[in-house]
């Protein structure tokens, strides 16, 4: 943990934000021996973050939200340098959970090394226990292995719309190993039940189509870009619009997105109905306003403020409520890890 108590001078209520790193905040290549070896040597300083990332952390940490939790693959003896990158970044943390694949591969776990769900329910879960019932959760992740999978059968086991049995199944389908399981199932009978999880964002980083996760019904919002979750954080009112120009402004002045790939992913989001109306007049208010700040920022936001307007005009409806659907998880668990290698393999060849 980063500085003094960040409980302190908090509301008793809020928002809990779950963040991996790779992937999802820092840019890292997993997909070649030689990523991986550049990963593992890499300074803070050298560590490269998303754009916009960095920006929107900021903002929510702004909010009074009830904390930050990450939750990484990366082993556990990267610790120092991670803490020391997102010190360096400003960020300020509630947790950091990182993987003891060394630990486990020293005891012959080999099947730890690939396990995702397993070893992030266990932590969610356990992590959840401890803060209590009280607080919504909303969840960032990436494209690379199941982040989709996990985060939704977490919330849905602490909204009690999935038991035991059906959990026994899939940890059996997934093959972790059985003592972990039966810690897992534990943790699962104990967790407080709420319906919590309020949104799930998967960085869309292999450049895979929105769609992707369709499957995973309305409350995981596939995104490209770090404007995405923003626009639709100010359509559920967890940030402001103000916050939102900001980050689309450290966008295009600090990481040279252009004016219309900005306008097109507000499309986007229109398009696949995850926006209403009265987020865009918000937005196009909070562009007003910073506007006046001179002729770069004026021309900056011109074409979004464009693009907000075009959007409003079509008058689209939303899409149901996030969190409604009920999920085949078996089902979906196999089709989920064939998507993941079919995406793999891809980032492999264009990196030939």
């Amino acid at each position: 943990m980063s500085g003094e108590d960040p409980s302190q001078n908090r509301p008793a209520r809020g928002t809990v934000y779950r963040w991996d790193l790779d992937k999802t905040y820092l840019s890292t290549d997993f997909d070649s021996l030689a990523g991986l070896w550049r990963a593992a040597r890499e300074k803070a300083e050298d560590k490269r973050t998303f754009p916009g990332a960095r920006s929107l952390l900021r903002e929510l940490g702004e909010t009074g939200h009830h904390g930050l939790y990450i939750l990484s693959g990366s082993p556990e003896q990267m610790r120092k340098v991670l803490e020391q990158k997102l010190v360096l970044d400003g960020i300020r943390w509630d947790g950091l959970v990182l993987k003891p694949s060394l630990n486990r591969l020293l005891r012959g776990r080999f099947r730890f090394l690939r396990d995702q769900v397993s070893y992030k329910l266990t932590a969610l879960l356990a992590s959840r226990v401890a803060i209590g019932s009280a607080h919504d959760e909303v969840m960032f992740g990436d494209d690379a292995e199941a982040d989709a999978f996990v985060y939704s059968l977490y919330a849905d086991l602490c909204a009690g719309r999935v038991g035991l049995d059906l959990l026994a199944r899939i940890l059996e389908v997934s093959r972790a190993y059985d003592d972990d399981a039966a810690d897992l199932l534990e943790l699962a009978r104990t967790v407080p039940k709420r319906d919590h999880g309020r949104r799930i964002f998967i960085h869309l980083e292999r450049i895979e189509p929105s769609t992707v996760f369709s499957a995973f019904g309305s409350r995981v919002c596939a995104f490209h870009n770090y404007f995405q979750p923003a626009v639709v954080l100010l359509e559920d009112r967890l940030i402001d619009a103000d916050a939102v120009v900001r980050v689309g402004l450290d966008l295009m002045l600090g990481s040279l997105f252009s004016p219309e790939a900005l306008s097109a992913s507000y499309a986007d989001l229109t398009q696949r109905r995850l926006i209403g109306v009265e987020t865009g007049e918000l937005l196009l208010r909070a562009i007003a306003r910073a506007q006046t700040q001179g002729a770069e920022v004026r021309d900056a936001l011109e074409g979004l403020r464009v693009a907000v307007i075009k959007s409003a005009l079509q008058k689209r409806g939303l899409s149901p409520e996030a969190g409604a659907d009920v999920l085949d998880y078996l089902a979906i668990l196999p089709t989920d890890r064939a998507r993941a290698h079919r995406a793999k393999s891809r980032a492999r060849a264009r990196l030939r």
